[in-house]
């Protein structure tokens, strides 16, 4: 029980971060889907099993209009598909973490992803006990404000648009973080190079997959060159 109390207390400070975007985007989710007619057992069940972010805003159109499962499956698969590239990236680090490997993945999100990437357990402190609050933390936030914002529906009423921007802030947030705390920014230059480029090629509505691929296969390239760097 000490043991996790430890992670616990370790993991918290770097999710406070996505603790306020989570809490905002939840609470929009859950008036959302007040709005929609759908009450608190859905939205939480939503926030619960999907738990996808984005993909959860999309599925409000899914239920609001005609039932069509394979336009959603193939629509859903394209929109959450990067979670591909962040579970083979995050092997190595799962790695040893047992009965508790299977609760981060499933608790995985972008934000997440960026924390567990960026992250390390202070010394003392298990690494997968680490992990597991920090995904158990982040799903907790999303779910907590799923419930106010669905409670809160029947109250009160505002123009949702543009509070996706809200996730695009944090992103931010986190990348600054990340930049900061890193004395090497290859990895995160690449990141942007190869983005802004897809961008360019392919289009806003279809950069992201190919921007995945792009990244994975320049740092795969580049991997022997930048461990060795950072051993020396």
């Amino acid at each position: 029980m000490e043991e996790k109390k430890k992670a616990l207390k370790a993991a918290f400070p770097h999710t406070i971060p996505v603790m306020t975007g989570y809490i905002v985007l939840g609470a929009a989710y859950g008036i959302l889907m007040n709005s929609k007619g759908f009450g608190l057992v859905w939205a939480l069940s939503m926030s619960l099993i999907v738990y996808a972010g984005s993909s959860q805003y999309v599925a409000i159109t899914f239920l609001t209009s005609i039932f069509n499962p394979i336009y959603a499956l193939l629509l859903t698969l394209m929109v959450n598909a990067r979670h591909i590239f962040y579970g083979l990236s995050l092997m190595s680090k799962l790695k040893g973490t047992g009965r508790l490997k299977p609760f981060i993945i499933y608790w995985l999100s972008d934000e997440t992803f960026s924390v567990l990437c960026a992250a390390e357990p202070p010394e003392g402190v298990n690494r997968g006990w680490f992990m597991f609050f920090i995904a158990l933390l982040d799903y907790t936030y999303w779910s907590t404000g799923t419930i106010i914002g669905s409670l809160l529906g029947n109250m009160i009423s505002f123009n949702t648009k543009g509070i996706d921007f809200a996730l695009t802030a944090l992103f931010v947030v986190i990348f600054v973080s990340q930049w900061k705390d890193k004395k090497r920014h290859e990895p995160a230059l690449t990141g942007i190079i190869c983005t802004v480029f897809c961008l360019i090629i392919f289009g806003q509505n279809n950069f992201v997959i190919p921007s995945m691929i792009a990244i994975i296969s320049v740092l795969t390239l580049m991997r022997k060159k930048i461990e060795g760097e950072t051993v020396k």
